[in-house]
């Protein structure tokens, strides 16, 4: 088990490692100028412009700002925004907080919510509850998310009133409002960025359960299970949900960076301030080392997603650990 640990450690590391040099190089290649839009915003002289590019390493081969930035980011340096005039890991922190509380929440919900109801196709299936929810998770799965955002939000949030339509916190909250009011504050902008990630990606978690249990209910020890007597409901949580629960770390290990990255479209909709909604600034200024922030952190939650799948699949079958 330590060696084989081992062994995913390293190979994690080493797809961290090349996803990082991949984004940097592309990049840098892609076309267009971080500091035109700074000189597009006043008269900037040739001269104060090849001082940027000096403060920010624009003037040195690809190969030498690749070096730095890895010389950086192993001491926890990501550089300064260009567009934003800050650290690249202050802005990272100031917003990594409402996007674990946006991601957070929805991955709650689908992997709860998403899972009973998967559930319950599986074991409803071909009759109406499992034709109708099918037919509703797959058609929110079709819509595109900034779409349901901003349908939810004009209609929700405008027409109706209902719920705030922007924003994480009203500006005009008294400021000595207490802690409850706040959080109730803050969950009130929570519901319609959190409803439409789950609108769009519920599909997903409730189709993996529903397959995943079908293939585990018709295996020979849960038809075995069946013959001896046992209650239904004894076969299916002491039999075939604990089989079916593979396909769904793998799935829960690739949503995982939902809890650091959001989503772009719905943060930029409903002006959520996340990361995701600091990664479209960070691509329409072409700030290079904002970018490169939010998309390293990405990159980390993929391949820790990944890893914490891979544990998780050695926790439930030992024999994995063996191979």
């Amino acid at each position: 088990m330590g060696r084989w640990l081992a062994g995913r450690v390293l190979q994690a590391l080493l797809t961290l490692a090349i996803a990082t040099a991949a984004i940097f190089w592309l990049m840098r290649a892609a076309p267009g100028d971080p500091l035109a839009r700074l000189a597009g915003e006043r008269q900037v002289s040739a001269e104060e412009v090849a001082a940027l590019r000096a403060r920010y390493g624009l003037d040195r081969p690809v190969s030498a700002q690749f070096a730095a930035f890895l010389e950086g980011a192993v001491r926890g340096d990501l550089g300064v925004s260009i567009s934003h005039h800050r650290p690249v890991g202050d802005l990272i922190a100031e917003r990594l907080p409402a996007s674990l509380l946006l991601g957070g929440t929805v991955l709650l919900v689908n992997f709860t919510v998403g899972l009973l109801l998967g559930m319950r196709q599986a074991l409803r299936r071909g009759r109406a509850a499992d034709t109708a929810l099918g037919m509703l998770s797959l058609a929110g799965y079709a819509m595109p998310s900034f779409w349901v955002g901003l349908l939810l939000a004009w209609l929700v949030g405008v027409e109706w009133r209902l719920l705030p339509a922007a924003g994480m916190r009203d500006p005009l909250l008294p400021l000595d409002a207490g802690a409850l009011e706040r959080a109730r504050d803050v969950a009130a902008h929570l519901v319609l960025p959190a409803l439409t990630l789950v609108i769009v990606s519920i599909a997903a978690p409730m189709r993996h359960q529903r397959a995943a249990l079908l293939e585990a209910l018709a295996q020979p020890f849960v038809r075995t299970a069946r013959a001896k007597g046992l209650a239904a409901r004894t076969v299916v949580w002491r039999h075939a949900w604990r089989p079916a629960l593979f396909p769904i770390l793998t799935l829960f290990g690739l949503w995982l960076p939902l809890f650091v990255t959001g989503s772009v479209f719905v943060e930029s909709v409903f002006a959520w301030p996340g990361i995701g909604a600091l990664a479209a600034e960070a691509v329409s200024a072409r700030d290079y080392p904002l970018l490169m922030g939010t998309a390293l952190l990405a990159a980390v939650g993929v391949v820790t997603g990944t890893l914490v799948a891979d544990v998780a699949y050695a926790l439930l079958d030992p024999r994995v650990g063996e191979t």
